[in-house]
């Protein structure tokens, strides 16, 4: 292991997050747009609205139907007929 001074390095960016256009740009007012986009984001994201019963998978099954047919000898049979 060696300790050097100065081998500690600090982290690139992989692309620009700003690209600046015109040439006559002055630093301040680099500094300033960037001041503004970093106060609107960055937020956390808004929470998801809970989701409706009506349209909860669990509707989609036809689990009473099916629970209020007969089961077993002539089940078929009786499920035809009026109740």
């Amino acid at each position: 292991m060696s300790t050097e001074e100065g081998a500690e390095q600090t982290p690139v960016p992989a692309a620009a997050l700003l690209r600046v256009i015109t040439r006559h740009t002055s630093p301040e007012e680099v500094a300033a747009i960037v001041a503004v986009l970093s106060a609107l984001g960055g937020g956390e994201p808004a929470p998801k609205p809970p989701r409706s019963e009506w349209a909860h998978p669990a509707r989609a099954a036809r689990t009473s139907l099916v629970r209020s047919l007969p089961h077993g000898r002539g089940a078929w049979r009786s499920s035809g007929l009026p109740r």
